[in-house]
């Protein structure tokens, strides 16, 4: 029986029978919607024939057949599911038992050795080509992205998890150091768990990079969500033959902004000057490159862009137009700034686009169909009196979502309203605007291709090393992209780990949408517990070095076209490795979703041939990425003009979901006045008894009483509160620096609702700090003497800021320490403050409770409100200077945009 043909009734496993080799999950968003109809066993499973022998199933333990009791009415619910298991278990047992499958698994001892593996890859190389490319005999053109799935709306979700393939064959998922609530909900809802300590995981989601240890050790059927570290070596020759390595300099070459720079100015020296790779601004790191940033800064007059070398989200950025304001002596990106931006509706925006790497040797880089836009809150505007706006000249979501104009899109459909738009809505309001959107697009796709390039050496070095198999790791980048007036991009910064969290239904459809077609694209094996046993057992990790691998260079002439012999190699000149290689290719392009392959495409190595250099060709003796191309793009196949063509239509058109998506969120019920009262009496009684809250009850009230000041001052100013919350972060925060528009001569013309936003952003950035610190100590017991946790916990339900305040005050004047900011244990806490009486009393002391930081910080700070005060909004109204504040209001952008 065709192995493609068994699962073709399954609409949640493709690539091969369930539990073969070949066979991969298919994840949909679709479990994500709000209403799930009930699962027929028709529209599941396939009604085959399956062979049952004992054999079999004693090798699948933990999958037994379920022999089905009688029809009585009242279990008839409980038998149509108990038949769907039944029946996905059946398939799964007739697919280990199928001999053709057991060949390809390679579980067949008759006919072992090199020619009759290759001779199973051609096979299936062969069969890969009849499915995915049975119109044009290649995968050269990209068709339709939702070509191999069946249509949202037309699938039927199991309400029973367990019915699902994924908890039918026990595959597994890990986080580490990282949380991404969308992403747990999706696997989830395909019937994955979490894999225990003692448990092996099919797919790894890491927030940070992983040891080599931990990568060497992969299995085949594991995924990673991380190559590894970039890592610069410096390679030695020895006579004996072999190569040592010397100083190991471990880096993120290219999501660390400083490596970032440094890897595409190395680019611009060895490739035909800055011409070639003019894909980022003029940029200098600090502290090494001063002398040339002045002498940069006396022929062009600023204004530049100040970054820290390792930082996200817009902490620490700022601009400035003269160099005195920029520390010699920390490590610094100072880079041109671009002061003619696209502009829509008078506001600067950028591009998040996700990029998904599934290989760098060979290279197969794939962009997100729909990306997001970002807008600035404020007005844009170029006078050198607002370069300390950072809501005007930044773009950031966590910046901007703290002003209180700031305008979130309230439905899904709504891609070109409020603050936040698709990458489809800008590129479909330039084109009505007349902008050629054609040329922006391979534009960006070469500023993208460029950056990668810049760094695959290193990173290809590194997975030699440590990556046993090319399938073993991925990775999705977030490429922010500035366009300037003449559709110019630029790239700012590139994200290791981007956002995956959801603020509006619009982050919800977009995001949701990206993870399934990424987890599609990358193929969760869907391999059965009796394979996965056999990997973990019997698999011996080995990477063949078959052929030598060719300079790219070798192969470019005169007008970049390559020789007729170079352009094909039939699969049978193709050796094992390579033939792997062209399959895994071929069936992620068949999976690839929303995802645009924009390398290799057909004229991919006539344009970037010149930059794939080996990075030793005695370390590494192949070219994959020729080989690949030929494979890919035979000398008979075109994709030409209609390739662009289908790239085009799929970034403009709108992203569509069948359904309104369900991600569980919280239902906040309203708190109650006299039950927090109640509470807060009874914990006041034991703190006044000799009772105590720990260290981590202190935490989260106090956690929870920032919250509400940081709510509250990002929709009501008020200038007290302001210099009080900027005084204790100053303080108590190592890596927190005096707010630039604190420095900057022209802040006194700043608006309060401005003002009272980049305070938020600290006190938010000091927030999460704060979180992740409490996040790490274990108090799942009540200490002696401390007030109950279930109490406690019920009193946090209920709480307001006026609560939270009057709790800390009383414990805080009681015991005369500070839990929430010191260990009791720690020596050299300080005693705590004297707390005024009346509202607003503990904001007032917090300040004080805080380690006494710089006071020259703290002294700027008080003088910058001092001199502010004079200039109060109310009293310059009523004498006649200054106009009434307006709210801007995006009620009519989706009609009037413009473009600058």
């Amino acid at each position: 029986m065709d192995v493609e043909k068994k699962d073709v009734d399954n609409p949640w496993i493709t690539g091969g029978a369930l539990g073969s080799k070949d066979a991969v999950l298919v994840f949909r968003t679709c479990v994500l919607s709000q209403h799930h109809t009930s699962t027929s066993e028709v529209d599941l499973v396939d009604t085959g024939s399956p062979s049952t022998s004992s054999e079999c199933v004693a090798g699948v333990e933990s999958l037994p057949l379920l022999d089905p009791p009688p029809a009585k009415p009242e279990m008839k619910k409980s038998l149509g599911k108990q038949l769907v298991v039944n029946k996905l278990r059946v398939q799964l047992v007739s697919s280990i038992s199928d001999p053709s499958i057991s060949r390809r698994n390679g579980s067949d001892s008759s006919g072992t050795g090199s020619d009759m593996e290759k001779e199973m890859e051609f096979k299936s190389i062969s069969d890969s080509e009849t499915h995915a490319n049975e119109d044009s005999g290649s995968d050269s053109v990209q068709k339709s992205p939702r070509k191999m799935e069946k249509s949202q709306s037309d699938v039927i979700v199991p309400k029973d998890k367990s019915e699902m393939p994924g908890a039918v064959l026990n595959v597994r998922y890990r986080f580490m150091n990282t949380e991404t609530r969308l992403l747990r909900k999706i696997l989830g809802g395909h019937g994955l768990k979490e894999a225990e300590e003692d448990e092996t995981f099919n797919l790894l989601w890491t927030g940070i990079h992983l040891k080599p240890d931990i990568l060497r050790n992969l299995l085949p059927y594991q995924r990673v969500n991380h190559f590894p570290r970039a890592s610069k070596y410096v390679f030695h020759h020895i006579t004996k033959g072999f190569f040592s390595l010397f100083n190991p300099f471990r880096s993120s070459e290219l999501t660390r902004k400083d490596r970032l720079y440094k890897n595409i100015e190395k680019m611009q020296h060895l490739r035909g000057g800055s011409k070639n790779f003019d894909i980022v601004p003029e940029s200098y790191l600090l502290p090494t490159e001063y002398r040339d940033l002045v002498s940069a800064h006396n022929k062009y007059r600023g204004p530049w862009i100040v970054k820290p070398a390792a930082s996200s989200r817009g902490r620490g950025i700022y601009i400035v137009n003269s160099l005195d304001k920029i520390p010699s002596d920390e490590q610094l990106v100072v880079a041109k700034y671009i002061s003619d931006p696209l502009c829509i509706d008078g506001h600067k925006c950028d591009v998040r686009l996700y990029v998904a790497v599934t290989s760098f040797d060979p290279l197969l880089i794939y962009v997100y169909e729909e990306g997001l836009v970002r807008l600035a809150t404020v007005k844009y505007n170029r006078s050198s009196e607002f370069l300390w706006n950072s809501c005007m000249h930044l773009c950031n979501y966590s910046i901007n979502k703290y002003h209180s104009d700031y305008i979130k899109s309230r439905d899904a459909g709504d891609e070109d309203v409020g603050h936040k738009w698709t990458l489809s809505a800008l590129l479909r309001h330039l084109k009505s605007q007349g902008c050629d959107t054609e040329q922006l697009m391979l534009n960006i796709e070469d500023v993208i291709i460029k950056a990668i390039f810049s760094c695959a050496q290193s990173i290809v070095a590194a997975c030699r090393m440590f990556v046993p198999n090319n399938n073993n790791c991925f990775e999705l980048y977030g490429f922010d992209i500035l366009i300037d007036d003449t559709l110019k991009p630029w790239l700012l910064e590139v994200n290791l780990s981007p956002s995956l969290g959801i603020d509006t239904p619009l982050d919800a459809k977009v995001k949701a949408s990206l993870l399934t077609d990424l987890l599609n694209m990358v193929g969760i094996p869907a391999i059965s517990p009796l394979l996965k046993a056999a990997y973990d057992s019997k698999y011996v990790k080995h990477r063949s070095f078959h052929g030598r691998r060719a300079n790219s260079a070798d192969f470019i002439q005169g007008s970049h076209t390559l020789p007729k012999k170079h352009q094909h190699h039939t699969l049978t000149s193709l050796t094992t490795e390579e033939l792997r290689i062209v399959r895994s290719a071929k069936a992620q392009f068949a999976r690839r979703s929303g995802f645009i392959r924009i390398f290799p495409t057909e004229d991919s190595l006539a344009k970037y041939g010149l930059y794939m250099d080996p990075v030793c060709a005695m370390i590494i003796p192949h070219n994959f990425n020729v080989m690949l191309h030929g494979q890919l793009y035979p000398a008979d196949s075109a994709e030409g003009e209609s390739g662009i063509a289908e790239r085009m239509q799929q970034y403009e058109r709108a992203l569509e979901t069948s359904q309104p998506l369900n991600l569980g969120n919280k239902m906040y019920q309203p708190k109650s006045t006299d039950e927090a009262r109640r509470l807060r009496k009874q914990i006041r009684k034991l703190i006044e008894n000799g009772s105590e809250m720990s260290q981590m009850q202190a935490r989260k009230a106090f956690q929870m009483y920032l919250e509400c000041i940081l709510r509250r001052v990002s929709t009501e100013s008020k200038q007290c509160h302001e210099k009080l919350i900027l005084k204790f972060i100053q303080r108590s925060g190592v890596n927190f620096k005096t707010p630039f528009f604190i420095r900057n001569p022209f802040s006194h013309k700043i608006l309060s609702k401005d003002r009272s936003a980049l305070v938020a952003k600290q006190l938010g950035d000091y927030l999460e700090v704060y979180n992740k610190e409490t996040e790490a100590l274990s108090d799942s017991f009540d200490p002696y003497g401390s007030i109950p946790n279930r109490l406690f916990s019920d009193f946090l339900c209920q709480a307001q800021e006026s609560d939270l305040e009057a709790i800390l005050t009383i414990h805080t004047n009681a015991t005369q320490q500070m839990p929430f900011l010191y260990n009791r244990c720690a020596p050299g806490a300080p005693a705590a403050p004297p707390i005024p009486v009346g509202a607003h009393g503990f904001l007032k002391a917090l300040p004080n409770m805080a380690p006494i930081g710089v006071s020259q910080e703290s002294h700027k700070i008080d003088q910058y409100y001092k001199s502010i005060e004079a200039r109060s909004p109310e009293k310059e109204i009523q004498n006649g200077k200054r106009l009434p504040e307006k709210t801007f209001s995006f009620n009519t952008m989706k009609r009037k945009t413009t473009t600058k």
